[in-house]
């Protein structure tokens, strides 16, 4: 390999990059298990969310450059299974989130509407009974509540609750790499 080619491979960049020490950074500090189970760092999580905010998904690359004496190509595959298995399982968890967020945003949604309906059908007897009168003034405010609250569920709670489901998607499907950080020197150093 030719410095030149060397500096070509440089220019393909990956759409994430980041540096890290060892394996250690890729994973919580207070997990002491081993790397096939280990949670992964919050730090790293939120770099990663960051830098890939812009990507789309099917375009996604992540490459951690790691000095090359800290390299360990049978820790880079079990790594690598790792964060596919939590990416996948993350995504999987927030798709059932919403799922369930959606359900009860249109259930809400519905009793709200069944609810003023019957408050229209009090309102409109209009025969002066307490009894009617009191269900009519209960039944109107808890539709509106119901409506609006599962309204608020459907189109706001949503996207806070599960703001990460496009960075899990994205990572999910995303190509994981390691690399040494100065491969341009090493190449120098061979010639």
């Amino acid at each position: 390999m030719t410095i030149e080619d060397g500096e070509a491979q440089l220019g393909k960049v990956s759409d994430i990059e980041l540096w890290i020490g060892d394996y250690d950074y890729i994973f919580s500090d207070f997990d002491s298990r081993p790397y096939s189970e280990r949670l992964l760092s919050e730090d790293l999580l939120s770099e990663m969310n960051r830098v890939s905010k812009d990507k789309k998904s099917e375009e996604v690359e992540v490459q951690f450059l790691i000095p090359n004496d800290k390299r360990d190509p049978k820790r880079e595959v079990v790594i690598k299974k790792r964060l596919k298995d939590q990416f996948r399982i993350n995504l999987k968890n927030l798709k059932e989130t919403k799922k369930k967020m959606l359900r009860q945003g249109l259930l809400f949604v519905l009793f709200g509407v069944v609810f003023m309906f019957i408050a229209t059908f009090f309102l409109t007897r209009g025969d002066g009974n307490y009894l009617i009168t009191f269900l009519s003034v209960i039944s109107e405010p808890a539709g509106w509540f119901l409506f609006w609250e599962g309204l608020n569920l459907l189109i706001f709670d949503i996207k806070k609750k599960v703001p990460d489901l496009d960075f899990y998607e994205k990572m999910s499907k995303a190509k994981i790499n390691f690399a040494d950080t100065n491969p341009v020197k090493q190449t120098q150093n061979a010639l």
